[in-house]
């Protein structure tokens, strides 16, 4: 019987330890293998093997990216208070059996990790904020990353980490300087929807001075071409006239008749347009053949001097 029960005990044994020699390890996970506290090899994912009681398993370290938010106030050169809310990506640098070690053994824990990585980020942006302005904060959040991954860089790669990217999310500033930005900010768009609305004006003047101009130009021209037209018309009448008259002085001379009827005729439709448009003025004519020659004569250079000025 005591036999029997010590045949079980060692069978139990022996498939603790079997099964203890095997080893799982999930994906995007490395196993670090020691040997009586001593660094010995790494587990990749996995069935592995290890040597029971003798090989431990140290620590599980995680190769995936990992994430951490930051909260931290900084300083600028003109002493004021900057406030900045950022989000962390890091991995572990690669699989390299140093980078491993590197990981596994820097730090006593993940917690000491975590607050030499945060200090570290904040001290290099506390340090790069120091140099600068608080108007120029704003615009520099591009600057301030590379800064830091340049400074970072090194340090996390000693410690077999990478940093992935840094976000900086949120950059604020104290009450007070928040409100003058605004004011500031609210000055700039007045100034600048003022000078929209001069050059808005300006152009609209423009355009209506010189549609005026064009207006007084085409209308100028217009009365040009009719005046011009209107003298025109005045020369035909006078041409057709005078070849009326021509015609007719050459039909009475044919007719063995005196032409000085032509002038009385004339004179006589002078007398009747003047009785008919004088509108009660009183005009005194030389009834004699000279006086009523001397009379169209003088009629008729009037009438070329009113045709210049219509020309003109």
């Amino acid at each position: 019987m005591a036999s029997t029960i010590s045949i079980s005990i060692v069978v139990f044994v022996l498939i603790i330890i079997l099964f203890s020699s095997f080893v799982t390890v999930k994906q995007g996970t490395i196993a670090v293998i020691t040997v009586f506290g001593k660094y010995r090899r790494i587990l990749t994912p996995g069935l592995n093997f290890k040597i029971p009681l003798i090989e431990m398993i140290y620590s599980r370290i995680s190769i995936q990216n990992r994430s951490v938010e930051l909260e931290f106030q900084a300083v600028t050169f003109d002493q004021a208070n900057v406030y900045f809310k950022a989000m962390l990506l890091y991995s572990v640098l690669d699989q390299n059996e140093e980078t491993i070690k590197n990981v596994a053994f820097k730090f006593v824990d993940e917690r000491n990790l975590m607050q030499a990585l945060v200090r570290t980020v904040e001290g290099s942006i506390r340090a790069f904020v120091a140099t600068k302005r608080q108007a120029d904060v704003l615009i520099l959040r591009r600057d301030i990353v590379e800064h830091v991954k340049e400074q970072l860089d090194n340090i996390l790669e000693s410690w077999g980490y990478h940093l992935q990217d840094l976000q900086l999310n949120d950059i604020t500033f104290d009450d007070v300087i928040m409100k003058s930005m605004s004011q500031v900010v609210a000055s700039n768009n007045l100034k600048a929807a003022a000078e929209n609305e001069g050059q808005a004006l300006l152009i609209t003047k423009t355009k209506a001075a010189e549609a005026e101009g064009n207006a007084i130009k085409i209308s100028a021209e217009a009365e040009r071409q009719a005046a011009q037209l209107r003298g025109q018309g005045i020369a035909l009448f006078r041409e057709e006239v005078a070849k009326g008259m021509t015609v007719a002085a050459k039909e009475m001379q044919h007719a063995n008749m005196d032409t000085s009827v032509i002038l009385f005729t004339m004179w006589t439709e002078s007398i009747k347009h003047f009785s008919e448009n004088s509108k009660g003025n009183v005009i005194f004519l030389d009834g004699s053949v000279e006086g009523m020659e001397r009379t169209l004569k003088e009629t008729m250079a009037l009438n070329l001097l009113k045709q210049d000025d219509v020309k003109k």
